[in-house]
């Protein structure tokens, strides 16, 4: 089989299955729509592994087309794939999490009445993905950059009875607009600066875009650093980057299998992934990786702090997964994109397996998701419990697991990192190691440990849920405890991505691989012990089993003395109220001081009701000399002609 019948079937079997489960879903009923569904999913995933084994074999980009669409000036859109090993990689990635995000749909959404729209809606979203990712030009990529917003829309509203579900989904579709707008600037300067949005062009094109002014002239920002900057506020927007994060944490209103295929290796990783794909411009533009560099740590250490006060389990892994976030930025902004690409993949398999294992806590506990109303759930719940703490070491990167490999090097690289904003970013970077694990475990030893602090209806009727959740569990938890080992070299050492990013202008900071060809992955996990993130993350599971197993009063003693530390905390930085009184607000006033001055006032009673009273004062005025008296008229005349002709002559 061709690659190109390959990608395309990659694409078009999800496609096809969300239309058919969807559009037909009373004609092949709720079985139907989730065999068809997974089965689609399935194949696009094996078909992913066969184009990511030939890549291995030939690394060179392949770049398809399938058809062109339009030709404007010169300039030829047409509809096409990058398929390299970047591209390759993440359709693996996103195939085998939706995957197992569809098989445990079925036990998750068993009863709900929109069973079949929901497995037609997580479908569509792998596709919209899935375009995005092998696309080989920046408008196809926009399409599918769109596609995961409008979808995401309607999963996080699937729910829309309630108020709140439905103001979650308003909230991300209007964040997320800020930044599709700058994302469209940063196209139309691309464009034209180079005439075309293929990126073969671009990346030819880049090293003369990091020299020439934005504006003409000698000085100034440069092409690459402007086009670098709207690009990025696009990708913060996605990815829940500082200042535009507000939107991730309320999706939790969603049900939780979407939460984790949008959390995972969906939506939230395409700011992530454009940035990557785009290295070969962002490394002209000094400026640009301090900017994600410093946006990045800011990001990782204070979003996750807020997950120490939360109390829903799902939004503190939700804040897990803006703070992971961060870490990749930032190791995108030291220039380690290997490393920054390595850890949404190790992400992408432990926080998929958290937010799958807190549905199925979720589930046992009848849609509760207080964590304080939880308590001892390990002896009811062992596979999850088991399965939740794999997850739970690899977030906190401790030594062994996946995501211990790919953080730990993110956190050296920017500690090596030349780039502006270096030495913030890995003290902010290190901070949050400490951070991390006090919000981790706090939510372990809140849900698994202790007294049971449910009702007894509820504690009567705990028991494990059924294989069809636990499956993909175990699944993810592979991949969670073992890929960072299998992956280590070929993603740090350069071999695996070489040629795929933009070549830096100093040293590579995870040269330190490359140098050290007998580093490994237990090499690497033995320094580890040495190093200050190790013990700063067992400071923070140890203070965490201090507040929450040992002392559990300190917590509460600890929020009074320091209130309001814990009250900005609560409030998220009030973040949320500044966009709601501030920003909703003063939209709202010019929106009504428009619609009353501008729209009623001036439109309205100014130019179309003032223009009719106008013509209507004028004509009573001059009515009265339409008297229909012949002699009136012919004297008016006579008096004209004379008054003309006196003109004449005088003149």
């Amino acid at each position: 089989m061709s690659l190109d019948d390959l990608v395309l079937g990659v694409l078009l079997l999800p496609l096809a299955a969300a239309l058919i489960a969807g559009l037909g879903r009373n004609l092949v009923g709720r079985t139907g729509a989730h065999v068809l569904t997974i089965l689609a999913v399935a194949l696009a995933f094996l078909a992913s592994a066969l184009i990511l084994r030939r890549v291995l074999v030939d690394p060179r980009p392949h770049v398809l087309t399938f058809y062109t669409w339009m030709m404007s000036g010169g300039a030829r859109f047409a509809v096409g794939a990058w398929i390299d090993r970047l591209s390759a990689l993440m359709m693996v990635v996103v195939t085998f999490v939706s995957l197992a995000v569809h098989v445990y749909t079925i036990g998750y959404m068993h009863d709900d009445p929109g069973y079949a729209r929901f497995f037609s809606y997580l479908s569509l979203f792998t596709f919209a993905m899935l375009l995005l990712v092998v696309a080989n030009n920046l408008l196809e990529l926009f399409a599918g950059w769109e596609g995961v917003g409008l979808v995401s829309y309607l999963l996080i509203g699937f729910w829309f009875e309630r108020p709140s579900a439905s103001r979650a989904a308003v909230k991300a579709f209007l964040l997320n607009r800020v930044g599709d707008l700058a994302f469209l600037l940063g196209m139309a300067v691309l464009f034209a600066a180079v005439h075309t949005l293929s990126f073969r062009a671009i990346f030819a094109a880049a090293p003369l875009l990091g020299r020439t002014p934005i504006l003409g002239g000698s000085g100034g920002m440069t092409v690459a650093t402007a086009a670098a900057l709207l690009l990025f506020v696009g990708a913060s927007a996605k990815s829940a980057q500082i200042p535009l994060h507000a939107w991730l944490p309320d999706s939790m209103e969603g049900p939780t299998p979407i939460s984790a295929l949008i959390h995972a290796a969906t939506m939230v990783t395409a700011g992530i992934y454009l940035v990557a794909r785009l290295s070969p411009l962002y490394v002209q533009s000094a400026t640009a990786l301090s900017v994600v560099l410093v946006v990045g740590a800011l990001t990782a250490f204070f979003m996750g702090l807020l997950g120490i006060v939360a109390t829903d389990i799902k939004r503190v892994i939700a804040y897990s997964t803006i703070s992971q976030l961060g870490y990749m930025c930032a190791g995108l902004g030291a220039g380690a994109f290997a490393a920054g690409i390595f850890h949404l993949v190790t992400h992408a398999f432990f926080k998929a397996l958290l937010f799958l294992g807190a549905g199925s806590v979720i589930l046992a506990m009848h849609h509760e998701q207080d964590m304080r109303k939880m308590g001892g759930l390990r002896r009811f719940m062992p596979v999850t419990y088991i399965t939740f703490l794999v997850g739970s070491f690899a977030l906190v990167a401790f030594p062994g697991f996946s995501g211990f490999f790919s953080k730990d090097a993110i956190i050296d690289a920017v500690g090596r990192s030349p780039v502006a904003g270096a030495a913030l970013a890995h003290l902010l970077l290190l901070g949050g190691v400490f951070v991390t694990a006090l919000y981790t475990f706090r939510m372990v030893f809140l849900v698994f440990h202790g007294e049971p602090r449910m009702d007894e209806h509820t504690r009567a009727h705990l028991h494990e849920s059924p294989l069809v959740v636990t499956l993909p569990l175990v699944a993810l938890a592979i991949p969670a405890l073992a890929a960072g080992w299998v992956m280590f070299r070929p993603f740090l050492g350069g071999s695996f991505f070489a040629g795929v990013f933009g070549r830096l202008p100093y040293g590579h900071p995870l040269g330190f691989v490359s140098r050290h060809p007998h580093l490994t992955p237990l090499a690497f996990v033995m320094g580890a012990f040495s190093e200050p993130s190790f013990w700063l993350m067992i400071a923070g599971l140890a203070t965490a089993w201090y507040g929450y197993l040992y002392r559990p009063a300190f917590p509460a003693r600890a929020a009074a003395a320091f209130h309001g530390l814990y009250r900005l905390f609560v409030q998220k930085y009030y973040v949320d109220v500044f966009y709601e009184v501030i920003c909703a607000r003063a939209g709202w006033l010019v929106g009504r001081g428009l619609s009353t001055g501008g729209d009623r006032l001036l439109i309205d009673g100014g130019l179309v009701n003032g223009s009719a009273r106008l013509v209507g004062a004028a004509a009573r005025r001059l009515r009265p000399i339409q008297s229909g008296r012949l002699y009136r008229y012919a004297f008016v005349m006579i008096a004209a002609l004379v008054a003309v002709l006196g003109y004449a002559l005088l003149t």
